[in-house]
């Protein structure tokens, strides 16, 4: 999903953090800190004993690339070793990016950060000629990037009640907008519509901020947005949110209600950015990486920095990640065929 507001939308964007744009375009190499600094750890192979390539299957400078970038040189810093970003955006949803790391040695010398997107719709949509949860080991999930649920100032509904009160009065009626078909906020208003039983329209837009443009006009009425395009576009007073997806209130903004405590309980549709690693890399390894990414997503400057890309900091184990994953395709896949999407 885009993750900057449209340029001609009337609301300036969020302000980049100094940190954020130090380490936007930095390749990076074995940049010391001594402060940050940690002994190697003690592995089969010496490992690590040359450069690590992590493989970003986007562009530089979007939240993905920039999200990895912070995260490898935090691993350089403290192993004092090389890790350097190889940026392949081409292919649809970074998946050459994917392929290349599937088809790697596994030795934990190449590795990927890849997000829910990728992962997700190139399983449901066989986009590649494999099944990702038995070629990719996952290492560690960074983030966890809750979507708001916005709708236009003229529609009559102030809670997501009122939403789903008015939404079965009047089916049909109500069009949603979203980045795209089989983007976050397309399946996951699906599921939404799903779970309460309504019936609106979805009308795709190649970028979450041409979405907002028409929600701001009253041209569509609902937007399932990511936080850091929505919430800017609120100050005009022409759209209000009124839940988020995460399964719990979000720490970026306490005070809005989850979609899940308004009305539908166990409802969840978030992003997420992630390292992985090809399948059959050394378990002590993946361990190893996961143990450095903890401690990285921990810093506060780290998480001021996910804060400015509308994300909070998700460290956890290998294992926790895994049944993310798994969860979140088992979701999309039902969707997909219970809906009849066509990706």
């Amino acid at each position: 999903p885009n993750r900057q507001p449209a340029s001609d939308l009337p609301v300036p964007q969020p302000q980049l953090s100094d940190f954020r744009v130090r380490t936007a375009f930095l390749v990076l190499a074995c940049v010391v800190i001594p402060g940050h600094a940690q002994q190697k750890p003690q592995l089969a192979g010496n490992y690590p004993n040359k450069p690590i390539r992590v493989i970003v299957g986007t562009a530089p400078g979007g939240g993905t690339d920039i999200t990895a970038r912070a995260v490898a040189q935090g691993i350089s810093e403290r192993w004092r070793h090389p890790v350097v970003i190889e940026n392949r955006a081409s292919g649809i949803g970074g998946v050459v990016g994917m392929d290349i790391a599937v088809k790697a040695t596994p030795d934990g010398y190449t590795l990927l950060v890849t997000a829910y997107s990728t992962v997700v719709n190139a399983t449901v949509g066989n986009q590649l000629p494999y099944d990702v949860r038995k070629v990719l080991a996952p290492v560690a999930q960074f983030t966890s990037q809750p979507y708001a649920l916005a709708v236009t100032a003229g529609l009559p509904v102030a809670t997501l009640r009122e939403l789903i009160a008015y939404a079965k009065a009047k089916p049909g009626t109500l069009n949603f907008g979203s980045s795209g078909t089989g983007s976050i906020g397309h399946l996951g208003m699906v599921l939404f519509n799903s779970m309460v039983g309504t019936e609106m329209t979805h009308i795709p837009y190649k970028s979450t901020g041409q979405a907002l443009i028409d929600l701001l006009g009253g041209q569509i009425q609902l937007v399932l947005g990511s936080v850091i395009s929505v919430m800017p576009q609120t100050k005009t007073g022409r759209i209000r949110v009124i839940a988020v997806s995460s399964l719990k209130r979000s720490q970026l903004l306490p005070e809005l209600p989850t979609i899940a405590e308004s009305g539908l309980p166990g409802f969840e549709f978030i992003g997420w950015y992630g390292l992985f690693a090809p399948a059959g890399t050394p378990q002590p390894i993946i361990n190893a990486l996961n143990h450095e990414v903890v401690q990285i997503l921990r810093q506060p400057e780290i998480q001021r920095q996910l804060a400015n890309d509308g994300a909070e900091a998700a460290a956890g184990s290998p294992e926790v990640f895994r049944e993310r994953i798994a969860r979140d395709i088992d979701k999309a896949v039902q969707l997909v065929r219970d809906k009849g999407i066509k990706l």
